[in-house]
């Protein structure tokens, strides 16, 4: 099966400009586009510079995923290390931090002592 985006092919959103481009997207994607913020226009140029041939480190999760960047892994911070992203087309119109999740999983396990008020009582034997 083909991949498209909102009736256009990869090929066809890859040849746009990111005006073109930010018509097809929702609203908000579209405003942050069209405002770039100094951390999104650094990202761009550190796009440009790398290319595609090591991870591309930043801590701009929210960063909208463009076309060209199909195909480029991406290291994003998410509080406490890098995780690496590889970008695919069903990424294109979303946010960098929506891929590097910021909390974890949190397993408990069984009280102990010590782990509530009323096992501060309890018989040690």
């Amino acid at each position: 099966m083909k991949f498209l985006y909102k009736g256009k092919s990869l090929e066809e959103l890859q040849k746009m400009s990111m005006n073109e481009f930010s018509l097809l997207v929702d609203s908000r994607a579209r405003r942050y586009l069209k405002r770039a913020p100094s951390d999104y226009r650094k990202l761009l140029k550190k796009i440009e510079k790398i290319g595609g041939k090591k991870p591309i480190k930043t801590r701009c999760r929210s960063a909208v995923i463009l076309p060209s960047w199909v195909g480029l892994t991406f290291a994003v911070h998410n509080g406490k290390y890098y995780k690496e992203i590889k970008i695919s087309p069903e990424m294109i119109g979303r946010r960098l931090g929506e891929f590097a999740h910021t909390t974890g999983r949190v397993i408990h396990s069984g009280p102990g002592v010590g782990a509530t008020r009323g096992s501060k009582f309890l018989p040690l034997k």
